[in-house]
């Protein structure tokens, strides 16, 4: 087995910079699968909607989607972590995606129109949004299998660009879609996409022993991991639990923004559906940018890396009160492009920093209580902001949302100063990898 070697988790300066090696074939295999399944997933959430739509004719339920799609890393996040710690992350992987196929491609197709009931609707999408629950820790736990430890937050970056573009082409793609055919078969084809990503994920080749064996196999076992899970969060690792309240913070904001974006569009710039489908492009493309910028700065320190998420918050918040001031459409989308970018940089640093930190044995608990925190948090900005905007109109609730991101900022650079303070950097062999080199972080005061 190669050397891997230590980046810059600590306060020193990275002993490595990234380098074109991160393109692997299991990585390279895991992107163009991303890629696919994530422009499928633009291309499904708007032909879903609409779909709902014109079965129910009911905007309220039509929200329900959101909701739905919301409540399982919620409901079972803690227990899908320990699964994702206990079972092979190739088996949840091409599982997750065959599901998602079958529940919102092959059903829809097979079923005629008129025998889907609300009740049946909202138990695909729910059962939908539970694959996807479990496919999402599940490839950031797996990250560690398949490239060194200092490509860590260059790999969370790239795929974050399969977001990017699956956010600028996935919509486009949904509308000619439904245009040409129906929304129902244009789910039929999506189906697909997800098809194609587990095929991708059949060709990789993750370590033989990259899950641990469960803990008992019983109910009270399973309990028992989940609450080392916690502990380990709240007692062992300090700097997890600040990660997790930043993480927080900004999901309360910008959830909120993209889920009330059109109304913002419509009431503070005067646009039409067509305008706001544009700036929202423009918001995928500043995403985009990020992300690829930070494959180059993935080899910084620990310190400066968090240090960028404060400023990135900060100034998505600069960049959202601008559009409470301006009527000016190009400044608009450019000022999209600017909290795209900004909100393209808080997730794929944390992800990089919970799988430097996290034994691998915990890693996929620890992701799911990061998503168990950021998505209630999610869900509260989405009701809060929205009771804002409809009691006391778009410019408060944009000037709240605003307020958020700097609180996200203050609780970064909060973050960046105490692991700059407390935790020093040291290498020791590994256990489990005799021939590398790993980074182990300990605090040195308390």
């Amino acid at each position: 087995m190669e050397p891997r070697h230590v980046n810059g988790g600590g306060t020193g300066r990275p002993n490595v910079k990234w380098s074109p090696h991160l393109l692997t074939r299991d990585f390279t295999l895991v992107w163009w699968g991303q890629m696919v399944s994530q422009v499928g997933d633009g291309v499904s959430k708007l032909a879903l909607l609409w779909f709902v739509y014109s079965i129910t004719g009911s905007p309220l339920k039509t929200t329900m989607i959101g909701l739905l799609q919301t409540l399982p890393p919620i409901l079972f996040g803690p227990f899908i972590g320990v699964i994702v710690d206990r079972v092979p992350k190739k088996l949840l992987l091409i599982s997750s995606d065959l599901i998602r196929a079958l529940v919102l491609g092959v059903l829809p197709c097979l079923l005629p129109v008129d025998s889907f009931s609300i009740e049946r609707l909202y138990l695909m999408v729910f059962v939908h949004a539970v694959a996807s629950a479990v496919f999402g820790p599940a490839l950031t736990a797996a990250i560690p299998s398949l490239v060194s430890r200092h490509e860590f937050t260059a790999a969370n970056a790239l795929l974050q660009t399969t977001t990017s573009i699956g956010i600028i082409v996935g919509p486009a793609l949904s509308g000619v879609g439904i245009a040409t055919m129906s929304s129902q078969e244009v789910l039929c084809v999506n189906a697909v996409s997800y098809v194609i990503s587990a095929a991708c994920f059949a060709f990789i080749r993750f370590p033989r022993a990259e899950s641990q064996p469960a803990g008992g196999g019983s109910l009270a076992g399973t309990f028992s991991d989940v609450l080392d899970g916690f502990h380990y969060v709240l007692h062992r690792q300090r700097v997890i639990l600040m990660l997790i309240g930043a993480a927080s913070m900004y999901t309360f904001a910008t959830s909120a923004f993209s889920t009330l974006f059109p109304v913002f569009g419509k009431k503070l710039l005067d646009l039409g559906p067509i305008e706001v489908g544009y700036l929202w492009s423009a918001f995928g493309i500043g995403l985009l940018v990020v992300s690829l910028g930070l494959v180059s700065l993935s080899a910084w320190s620990l310190p400066k890396r968090i240090q960028l998420m404060a400023l990135s918050s900060f100034i998505s918040g600069l960049a959202l009160l601008g559009l409470i001031v301006t009527s000016n459409r190009l400044i608009a989308a450019a000022l999209m492009v600017i909290i795209g970018m900004g909100a393209g940089t808080l997730t794929p640093v944390a992800w990089g920093v919970l799988q430097e930190i996290a034994p691998a044995s915990l890693l996929g608990r620890v992701l799911a209580i990061y998503n168990l925190g950021a998505m209630t948090s999610a869900i509260a900005g989405m009701t809060i902001f929205g009771w804002v905007t409809q009691d006391f109109g778009e410019r408060p609730s944009v000037f709240g949302i605003g307020m958020g991101l700097f609180l996200s900022a203050l609780v970064s650079m909060r973050v960046a100063r105490w692991v700059q303070t407390h935790w020093a950097e040291t290498t020791v062999p590994s256990a489990e990898e005799p021939q590398s080199v790993v980074m182990v972080t300990q605090p040195t005061s308390h």
